[in-house]
């Protein structure tokens, strides 16, 4: 089971360079933000799945499973939270450049 976990640990990891890449590639902030959130969470879980594996003791696997939970049930709210918080910005900065003269 330990070889099973590192695996997942070592999968993680992948994504989490994965999505460094796209975070640096992305065109936008939504796009980058998207490609965090998601990717952030995907390997959170693989991480601490993987860890649970490899640990096998019991009061690890609770707590592990305690911070997926939470962090399954926060991110996506937060990611919302800033894109939405974006798009605003994004918004009025487009409203004030509208009343720019010349434009």
């Amino acid at each position: 089971m330990a070889l099973l976990g590192w695996g997942l640990c070592s999968v993680a990891m992948l994504v989490l360079l994965i999505a460094a890449v796209g975070i640096l590639r992305l065109p936008d902030a939504l796009a980058r933000q998207h490609a965090a959130t998601k990717a952030g969470t995907l390997a959170v879980s693989l991480f601490a799945v993987g860890l649970a594996l490899a640990v096998g003791e019991g009061a690890w696997v609770w707590r592990l499973l305690a911070l997926v939970t939470i962090l399954l049930m926060t991110l996506p709210l937060a990611s919302h939270a800033l894109a939405r918080a974006g798009v605003i910005e994004r918004e009025r900065s487009q409203k004030a450049a509208s009343r720019l003269p010349g434009t």
